[in-house]
């Protein structure tokens, strides 16, 4: 009998050769590093995405990101003691400054949590060693409010250009703009007039 693990492992190579040729799998329940280190970080447990290890390659590392940005749910990822601290200054400059716990040697002798927002945990470790699991906070914005702010930070010239872009007339660009903001329509109205 063969025993391997299937999750961020090649064990899932196994399994499928095994299925195409009739092997009977018999999954035997044991520690998983990712469950026990969700369980253990005090983030939402409802909804989560695992994603195990990043891209290497930094291209795609960073557009992994940007799509891990987006997600509401709990992300949990892989990563090696050597390239931990690199990993932890990509996600806080893509994604932002989250909350994260770091789960470390998991059932070993040297388990560990540390928990905080990413430069709070980058400010700590000093010396990472042994394989983490990073467990990130989802996205609280839902799309709509990520475009307000985005808006919200553009100069009122630019916000109008936003919308001429998409073919809206002057009266329905300054409704928009007035409903963005949060500022009475007259006073975006009198802004342009001056121009």
């Amino acid at each position: 009998m063969q025993e391997h693990h299937g999750i961020s492992d090649p064990g899932e190579v196994i399994v499928r050769a095994a299925i195409e040729n009739n092997i009977e799998i018999i999954p035997i329940p044991g520690a998983c590093a990712a469950i026990n280190a969700l369980i253990s970080s005090g983030m939402k447990t409802n909804e989560f995405i695992f994603i195990g290890f990043l891209p290497v390659n930094t291209k795609e590392k960073k557009e992994k990101l940007a799509e891990i940005k987006k997600y509401t749910q709990t992300i949990i990822l892989y990563e090696a003691p050597h390239k931990l601290l690199n990993t932890l200054r990509t996600i806080l400059e893509e994604v932002g400054d989250r909350n994260i716990c770091l789960a470390r040697e998991i059932t070993k002798i040297h388990e560990e949590y540390i928990r905080g927002k990413i430069s709070e945990v980058l400010e700590e470790i000093k010396e990472p060693k042994g394989e983490y699991v990073l467990i990130l906070e989802g996205n609280d914005k839902n799309e709509k409010e990520e475009k307000k702010e985005i808006l919200k930070g553009l100069s009122l010239e630019e916000h109008f250009e936003y919308y001429k872009k998409q073919g809206l007339d002057k009266k329905e660009i300054i409704k928009k703009i007035s409903k963005d903001r949060n500022i009475n329509r007259n006073e975006i109205y009198q802004y342009f007039l001056k121009e």
